[in-house]
């Protein structure tokens, strides 16, 4: 089955798409969280030739965080499949998404470092084959413009004892890449650079269904 990787568009929505099965976006949809900007991605996204489309939020998208469960639940399309600390079973394929990441000025989804951030990630079930997340783990695809590295230590290890087959964030933008340690792949799929411009493709991989 083959995945098509993007995160952290912002509202920019005139780039390429390669064919694929799957669409993953890591969040941050939106420039500023409102329920207008949320509601043109959903539109867009909703419109895309994939079989299945599936996104988290991130630190831009207040409308996920403040609104109630039912008025979010009321905007998203039945095409599209929302993940906010939920899995869902694809052709056998496990997926866990969740739109937390450590305290960023005052954005949304923010948590403190230690136990209120770890309760989240310890809801991760072991037999996740991809991992949504929209920051990244420390150490990897997590370095800031000045060389600062600022990837969850607590994530970390959660990922490296579960082994997914894939570990997907964004959040970082001039952190993109894709990066193999051990059995997982962790890509940072950020298409915006640093200054907000569109500047990285797409990530494609392939992860087998389970039959």
């Amino acid at each position: 089955m083959r995945f098509v990787a993007i995160s952290d568009t912002h509202g920019k929505h005139n780039f390429e798409l390669p064919e694929g099965d799957v669409l993953l976006h890591a969040g941050d949809v939106s420039s500023r969280g409102l329920k207008t900007e949320i509601q043109r991605f959903l539109d867009w996204f909703a419109g895309l030739d994939y079989t299945y489309k599936i996104f988290i939020a991130g630190n831009h998208d207040f409308f996920f965080e403040e609104a109630s469960a039912d008025d979010i639940q009321a905007m998203i399309p039945p095409e599209l499949i929302y993940l906010n600390d939920s899995g869902v079973e694809i052709a056998g394929i496990h997926i866990w998404g969740s739109p937390i990441q450590p305290w960023f000025y005052d954005w949304a989804f923010n948590r403190q470092r230690g136990p209120a951030i770890q309760k989240h990630w310890d809801l991760i079930p072991a037999n996740s084959d991809i991992v949504i997340t929209h920051g990244p783990v420390f150490g990897i695809h997590d370095r800031t413009v000045s060389g600062l590295p600022v990837g969850c230590e607590g994530l970390l290890p959660v990922i490296q004892r579960i082994k997914p087959k894939v570990h997907l964030c964004g959040h970082i933008h001039e952190a993109y890449g894709s990066r193999q340690v051990g059995e997982t792949l962790y890509l940072n799929a950020s298409i915006l650079d640093v200054r907000y411009t569109i500047a990285n493709p797409p990530i494609v991989f392939d992860v087998d269904a389970i039959t």
